[in-house]
């Protein structure tokens, strides 16, 4: 701490800032030796510090050991003695949030971790403000309403006990900012703002901490005019760790988030600053200044649907527009009291402005909207909605899509968020419109906020692939994801809405297709008379095709329940046993019944049926609350291979009431928990997803990409995204191309793999609809989206080789990317991959080593391109489905077969009789035409003259040797890559 580091002293203590501390104690209160000068100092009736000046490093003398080191050490000590060691270039500036985030005011939210400092003097500093808090935070905000509940998460931090900790920011119901810390003593403390922050306006939110101290200052708009300042001084010592833990942007499981937006987020984690101080830049201004124009105008719009539901609903009387012609309205003009019009107060520029919605209010019949205004509004968005889908599901739909933008966004602007991911989608793929990232942004922004399942998929996938102008942001992208994750589950359960099961079904796949059908299709027909006919299997599987909405059959879960109850009360099958018994206990479409449910329940356990076995286990926990009875089952199904057992037998180590293990265990849970995630569970996902993001168990270690991965593979199975695929699908197969277009564009923007090959399909077969109807390069978007998503199919990355290979359109050729898309492929098992590969060196192509190494192909043994060649082709024909000849075996063939000529060839004795007979045979030849031509009448010219110039110049076998001398083999003329 005085001395600079040497050769004895390798390392001094690093201070850079030294606090002297003096308190006075009563002499029997404590004055203990023993107690530590924390407790000392608690106790204290007098204290005071202050601090001292301390020396840096660098500036600190060498000391005099007075000892002689070796000549050999001495030397190597100077040549470094003087050399200032470079610190990690660091600093305490972290920026968590850079791109605005849709807040829907649930329960999830954007999760960031902070790291320990690289740098020692900052990491030191770090360490000694733990009890003495110096940093900064700048958020930009903009709120739409208050909190709902008793507080909405703004930022806080969670500690590694799941508590909260120092800094925790909160908004309450009146608009007040609750700000919490953690003191050193352990307890909490909180504080609320005197004022509140501002609605529907954009502002930042500055909070600087020093020690005691805290200032909270708001500003408004871009040239942020001081809104508001408040100082708050506290005497007590806050503790603060911002590594011993994670921060939470917005909701999570433990509070909900804002209903908003939030802006960029800057976090100083060791300097208090004045605003002045501060730069934050609202960067995404454009799209901020679109958020704040979009909700001005769905003010308008609420305000005109409100005034115009009122006016046409007094009283208990509801009044009809003046030019609704009916007889009954006829009737009552003729004998009732005279009708008058109903005069709006709305200007001829406000009808002008808002034409669409007028003309929507004008043929909406109103009789049946809520009275409710927010009710109301929201159903009339609904109307306009339907309104204008009708339309573009129809023979020419996609030609009325620049009509119906309007309706669709009076539709959004009513909170019918549908709407919004419909505009999204047309703004950012220019479907039929100018296509405009701006608006495309916004629309999904305003839906995920809305939290509209689709438009959330939408974001999460563009930030997780970091495409359109999305930045990549793993931890933004879960925060979307993981909001549609958490109500897959909850969704499923629900017989209501538009949802049907998400099934993969490639449009590539004609066997898929033919057993795709409806209630009068064969298939369903057939099943329906097996089953009737008692066939235990054939009443299952229409059972679940019913109550799924599964293969083309629309969603019937009371029809799908009778099928369930003749299964089981008619056959011995416990799968259908089991089906009707959980039917029961939910009372899912038909009235509870618990007790013949658990007779039902035993009967398919007693069968050996291990979902039956979990399932008593499940009625002992939820019914009786007979813990060690559940356990018990559980463990036994657990053995069976059951992943919901291995989920709830988690649930009862997470939530410490394992019969016989005392209190909570949450790494055994997060165990059981990875376990049943790998048999598909859902919630057993779910968990790990959360466990990977926060980083907060020792056996799931941080990883972002990998709670993203976990999270969006739960949210493709929501119904509401199926419902869209099933209606691409369903127009598909009825040769409707406009509607299986806009359908599978909708589907495709949301990130789901199957969609967006099959869409690509669909432009492969019909290029003349993407060349007038898309702004994008429909072909290579979605193939090249897909093969970027986990479990690709091996045609997308032979298409992708292709469209490298080739160039598509815009995109030149680029053999290098089409090599790894060909090797891609080969890895997955796919012979064409092989045999593209191959085709590529036969051209004189390349292959890096690091494809080689990716194939697993040794370039040491495989030096020369003769061994790949040979390498590549016995692969692919081993690959190949094929029982009989395929192209890889008679290329294989046809390499050895030249290499066998070849070798032939080269030898010098064969080489010079061949040469020898050849000459011979053209001598003859020449002498037989001439002697032909001596005898016989007067030659035409033109055969005269070149008949021996042919026989000389051109012998027909004199190519084919000198191709077979050269070491380059040749197969085909030309070849060129299959796709």
């Amino acid at each position: 701490m005085v001395y600079r580091d040497d050769y004895f002293i390798r390392h001094s203590i690093s201070v850079s800032v030294v606090i002297l501390r003096a308190w006075i104690t009563h002499k029997y209160s404590g004055g203990d030796l023993n107690v530590k000068w924390e407790e000392n100092l608690l106790h204290a009736v007098a204290r005071n510090y202050t601090l001292l000046k301390t020396v840096p490093p660098f500036e600190r003398p060498f000391k005099d050991h007075q000892v002689c080191l070796e000549w050999n050490m001495d030397y190597i000590w100077n040549l470094r003695a003087n050399k200032i060691p470079q610190c990690p270039l660091e600093n305490d500036v972290l920026a968590l949030l850079g791109f605005l985030y849709a807040s829907s005011g649930e329960n999830t939210g954007i999760v960031k971790k902070l790291l320990r400092f690289q740098n020692r003097e900052l990491e030191a500093t770090r360490h000694q403000r733990m009890d003495y808090p110096v940093f900064t935070v700048s958020l930009w905000l903009y709120l739409l309403h208050y909190c709902k509940s008793n507080l909405c998460g703004i930022l806080y931090f969670v500690d590694s006990n799941e508590m909260y900790g120092t800094p925790s920011v909160f908004l309450t119901e009146e608009g007040h900012l609750h700000i919490q810390m953690h003191l050193v003593k352990g307890e909490d403390l909180a504080v609320k703002t005197k004022f509140v922050v501002p609605l529907k306006e954009w502002f930042r939110l500055d909070i600087c901490f020093n020690g005691g101290q805290i200032v909270v200052t708001t500003s408004i708009g871009q040239d942020l005019k001081s809104y508001h300042n408040q100082t708050i001084s506290f005497q007590e010592d806050f503790h603060y760790n911002d590594t011993a833990g994670y921060f939470i942007i917005g909701g999570s499981r433990y509070v909900a988030g804002i209903e908003g937006f939030f802006g960029p987020l800057k976090y100083y984690r060791l300097r208090s600053l004045h605003p002045e101080q501060i730069f934050n830049p609202l960067l995404e201004n454009q799209l901020a200044d679109q958020i704040k124009l979009y909700y001005e105008r769905c003010a308008e719009v609420q305000e005109i649907i409100s005034v115009y539901t009122s006016t046409m609903q007094p009283g208990d009387e509801r009044q009809e527009v003046c030019d609704l012609h009916n007889s009954y309205l006829d009737l009552k003009r003729r004998y009732g009291r005279p009708l008058t019009c109903t005069a709006f107060p709305w200007e001829k520029e406000l009808r002008d402005k808002h034409a669409s919605l007028f003309q929507a209010l004008l043929d909406m019949d109103l009789w049946t909207v809520p009275r409710n205004q927010n009710e109301s509004v929201l159903e009339i968005g609904g109307r306009i909605f339907e309104k204008a889908v009708k339309r573009l599901s129809s023979i020419d739909g996609l030609h009325q899509i620049s009509s119906v933008v309007p309706f669709l966004m009076d539709s959004s602007c009513c909170g019918y968020h549908k709407a919004s991911y419909y505009l999204a989608v047309f703004y950012e793929t220019g479907l039929n419109v100018p296509r405009d990232q701006l608006q495309g942004m916004l629309y999904s922004l305003v839906g995920g906020q809305g939290s509209e399942r689709l438009s959330s998929m939408n974001l999460g996938y563009k930030h997780y692939q970091g495409v359109d102008n999305y930045p990549l942001d793993w931890e933004l992208s879960y925060a979307y994801y993981s909001n549609i994750a958490t109500k897959t589950p909850l969704d499923q359960h629900t017989l209501q809405g538009d949802q049907a099961y998400v099934e993969t079904i490639r449009l590539k796949d004609d066997e898929i297709l033919k057993v795709q059908t409806k209630e009068d299709g064969d298939v369903f027909m057939w099943l329906k008379h097996e089953a009737t006919r008692g066939n235990a299997a054939a009443q299952q599987r229409l059972a679940q095709m019913l109550f799924w909405g599964q293969q083309g059959v629309a969603k019937n879960p009371e029809a799908a329940i009778e099928w369930y109850a003749k299964g089981a009360l008619e056959t011995e099958d416990p799968a259908l046993i089991y089906d009707y018994a959980i039917v029961l206990f939910k009372g899912q479409g038909v009235k509870k019944n618990r007790r013949l449910a658990l007779e039902l329940m035993k009967k398919a356990a007693s069968k050996g049926l291990h979902q039956a076995v979990n399932g008593l286990g499940w009625y002992y926990h939820k019914f009786k609350k007979n813990y060690t009875k559940a356990a018990k089952y559980w463990l036994k199904a657990e053995e069976m291979g059951n992943p919901d057992a291995s989920y709830n037998l988690g649930v009862l180590y997470l939530d410490g009431i394992f019969p016989g293990v005392p209190g909570r265990n949450q790494t055994l849970a997060g165990e059981y928990f990875h376990k049943a995630a790998q048999g598909g569970h859902i919630e057993g996902t779910l968990w790990c997803s959360l466990y990977y993001i926060t980083g907060n168990l020792e056996t799931f270690p941080r990883d972002p990409e990998k709670a993203v991965v976990w999270a969006k593979h739960v949210a493709e199975k929501n119904g509401y995204l199926g419902h869209v695929i099933r209606k691409g699908l369903n127009a598909y197969l009825e040769g409707s191309w406009h509607e299986a277009l806009l359908y599978y564009v909708l589907a495709a923007e949301t990130g789901i793999e199957v969609s967006q090959t099959n869409l690509a399909h669909i432009c492969e077969e019909r290029p003349d609809l993407a060349r007038r109807f898309l702004g994008v390069n429909c072909v290579w978007r979605y193939y090249n989206f897909s093969v970027f998503q986990i479990d690709a199919p091996s045609f997308a990355y032979l298409k992708m080789g292709d469209l490298y290979y080739y160039g598509h359109q815009n995109q030149s050729q680029d053999l290098e990317s089409s090599v790894q898309m060909y090797a891609q492929a080969a890895l997955d098992g796919d012979s064409q991959g092989f045999f593209n590969l191959a085709l590529l060196i036969e051209e004189g192509a390349t292959i890096p080593h690091h494809i080689l190494d990716f194939l697993e192909i040794d370039p040491t043994i495989h030096s020369n391109n003769i061994s790949i060649l040979r390498e590549l082709y016995e692969r692919c024909w081993s690959h190949s489905n094929e029982e009989s000849f395929s192209p890889c075996s008679l290329a294989w063939l046809y390499l050895h077969l030249r290499l066998v000529w070849g070798a032939v060839l080269h030898s010098a004795l064969i080489y010079f009789l061949g040469t020898f007979l050849l000459s011979v045979l053209i001598a003859w030849t020449v002498q037989h035409f001439q002697s032909v031509s001596d005898g016989s009448s007067p030659p035409i010219p033109a055969q005269a003259s070149l008949d021996p110039t042919a026989s000389t110049a051109n012998p027909a076998v004199t190519p084919t040797a000198d191709v077979s001398d050269q070491d380059q083999p040749t197969v085909m003329n030309n070849p060129e890559p299959r796709g």
